[in-house]
């Protein structure tokens, strides 16, 4: 005899705008079967009332969401002044340390012959070239700050944080079915999303397979609940396989026998749930090991968090409809998690191409590029062509040997993200302000936030700090007040730094990974909907390569997103 595991009954989120609320309590049942998936069974009576939210009380609620400090008495690592501004515009600059200084004459060699193309730009052979851009999606689902000016002091307190800070999809969901109607349609009682298939994609894809994109507008802006997700062409496509998966899933529950006649909004609420928790699982069980190592998870996990207390009223923040909600750390946001910029590759291979024809290789970004090409030679966003999709092969180990790795978490970022495009017409996540080296930006902020020295962390957290031997290439900088950055270090490099002596670059070390870790799982714990609060023991039934576990690779496959070669 099967048992049948009662899974809790779907909770309203109080943290996030977007998630639908239940009318009624519905039970879904994972029973076994001998193949290993789950039947659920949607109580059909119940029904869905789906949050409409008033503008202004929207408004009210981003108010108060701003962003915390996670380490409020210490000073900030130099002054907050201009001059100490242009010394980080200059510490980040093209052609400084934080180049890798790539040679960007051939996509193609920068791949395959490293050595000669990227001397200075280790791959990472135990992360795929895919992880990066997870990670860069899983930050759009909790963070974004569109107001703080790039070149005066900001307050965190009054910096508003436009997403909510939990794993709660919302970057996927927006408000809703009710909230955000343009995301949604009905088809025969199912509420899925809209996608678009790309026109003249079978031409160019391997054994003619259909290929998907975001709706878009007639100017080509994807209709999205997170205009970032189209930053780039990989994590527009990553987008499109999180639409689709909701999609199967909607359809696999729909499909089991006790869910006839299920009401779509149920149908709806369960999906996203399913959707959510296994999405949740990835993060917990696959990539926070991948990039803080299983024994810092595993710490976190049974000890709790030492730095970053949900708990604390000072990190918590009182919504409209009275729940308390938390505050992201801005030494996480603005520092530690900005990590994954070190781990992207000058170029991919995006796809495979046609049967018998040649892959499609490109730099990531090329700002030498014409903005106005419906198809430039780059893997830049919100473009629509027949060669702009992903065979997920190349970024996820499907065990057919044609993943590739990313780069190390270091001190040096790959060439083409240090000259930025987007000061010449706009485009999706991208700066048009002029300042176009992505280490530029993220050193200037650590100014304007007044975030305190890596050094003065570690010793805070009771770790071994770095010392100015570790840091010799910042020997000569010595900003206002006659600090030494190899003795007072912004906390983004120091980071990079610390992983790159301490771990190899392999993963990150003591501060970055404490920080990422406690936030990843303060967040998670803190979310009365999510499965490490509802459910700590619950484990996927969603079909995968191994039951009982899901990872990023059963979920394309389950979305439908990985056709064969």
């Amino acid at each position: 005899m099967t048992r049948k595991p009662t899974i809790a009954p779907l909770l309203a989120t109080t943290l996030a705008l977007a998630l639908a609320q239940a009318a009624q309590a519905q039970t879904l049942d994972a029973t076994s079967t001998t193949t290993g998936t789950a039947a659920t069974t949607i109580d059909s009576s119940s029904t869905l009332q789906s949050v409409s939210i008033d503008p202004n009380v929207a408004a009210l609620r981003q108010s108060t969401n701003t962003f915390s400090r996670m380490f409020r008495n210490l000073p900030p690592f130099a002054l907050q002044s201009d001059s100490v501004r242009t010394a980080m515009k200059q510490l980040g600059a093209a052609g400084g340390v934080l180049d890798a200084k790539d040679v960007l004459t051939d996509p193609i060699q920068s791949i395959t012959n490293p050595a000669v193309f990227s001397p200075n730009n280790a791959d990472n052979p135990n992360m795929t070239a895919g992880v990066t851009f997870f990670g860069q999606f899983l930050d759009h689902d909790i963070t974004l700050d569109k107001n703080s000016p790039l070149n005066q002091n900001a307050s965190p307190s009054r910096t508003i944080n436009f997403r909510t800070a939990a794993f709660d999809l919302d970057s996927v969901y927006g408000n809703g079915p009710a909230g955000s109607p343009e995301l949604y349609q009905t088809v025969n009682g199912r509420i899925k999303f809209k996608l678009e298939r790309i026109p003249g994609a079978e031409a160019v894809s391997r054994n003619g397979a259909p290929r998907y994109d975001l709706p878009r507008k007639a100017d080509g802006t994807a209709i999205v609940a997170e205009g970032r997700n189209d930053e780039n062409a990989i994590l527009s496509q990553f987008q499109v396989a999180m639409l689709r998966f909701h999609n199967a899933v909607t359809d696999h529950l729909a499909n089991q026998p006790g869910n006839a006649g299920a009401k779509p909004a149920a149908l709806f609420a369960a999906a996203r749930r399913y959707v959510t928790w296994h999405y949740q699982w990835i993060v917990v069980n696959e990539f926070l090991p991948q990039t803080i190592g299983q024994d810092r998870v595993n710490n976190i996990l049974a000890n709790g968090t030492r730095f970053f207390n949900a708990q604390d009223p000072t990190n918590q923040y009182v919504a409209a409809d009275g729940s308390r909600n938390i505050l992201l750390p801005i030494e996480f946001s603005v520092a530690a998690y900005r990590f994954g910029h070190s781990q992207v590759r000058p170029s991919y291979r995006l796809n495979f191409g046609p049967t018998g024809g040649a892959p499609f290789f490109a730099f990531i970004f090329d700002d030498n590029l014409d903005p106005a090409d419906p198809d430039p030679a780059d893997l830049r966003g919100a473009k629509r062509a027949p060669r702009r999709f992903v065979d997920w092969q190349t970024f996820f180990n499907f065990g057919d040997g044609n993943f590739r790795p990313n780069k190390r978490i270091d001190s040096h970022l790959s060439t083409p993200l240090m000259i930025l495009p987007g000061a010449k017409a706009p485009s999706p996540g991208l700066p048009a302000d002029g300042l176009q080296s992505l280490a530029s930006r993220n050193l200037v902020r650590h100014v304007n936030f007044g975030l305190p020295s890596g050094q003065a962390i570690a010793t805070r957290m009771g770790v071994t700090a770095l010392t100015p031997a570790e840091l010799p290439e910042l020997a000569s900088y010595v900003v206002d007040g006659g600090v030494r950055l190899d003795q007072s270090t912004p906390l983004w490099y120091y980071i990079l730094k610390e992983a790159e002596v301490k771990e190899s670059g392999l993963r990150m070390g003591d501060v970055g990974g404490n920080i990422v870790g406690e936030v990843f799982v303060g967040l998670l714990k803190a979310d009365s909907a999510s499965y490490l609060s509802v459910r700590p023991g619950w484990k996927p039934t969603l079909p995968s390569a191994t039951p009982g576990t899901f990872k990023i690779t059963d979920l394309l496959n389950f979305a439908g997103a990985v056709p064969p070669l």
